[in-house]
């Protein structure tokens, strides 16, 4: 009985480790999606900004 107890304690700690693993990822994907969207906003925003106020005006 207590070495099921001990391997069932041990699939649970792994499956934890596991999501938790999972969980850092995925935030630092969201995390590198959402710097990247605001970079590109930035760069669009900029690009706008220099071919408005170009020598053609």
């Amino acid at each position: 009985m207590g070495r099921l107890l001990i391997r069932i304690a041990a699939g649970v700690a792994a499956v934890l480790l596991l999501f938790w693993l999972l969980s850092i990822v995925v935030g630092l994907l969201v995390w590198i999606v959402m710097i990247a969207a605001v970079v590109g906003v930035v760069w669009l925003g900029v690009k706008m900004l220099r071919s408005d106020t170009g020598p053609g005006r």
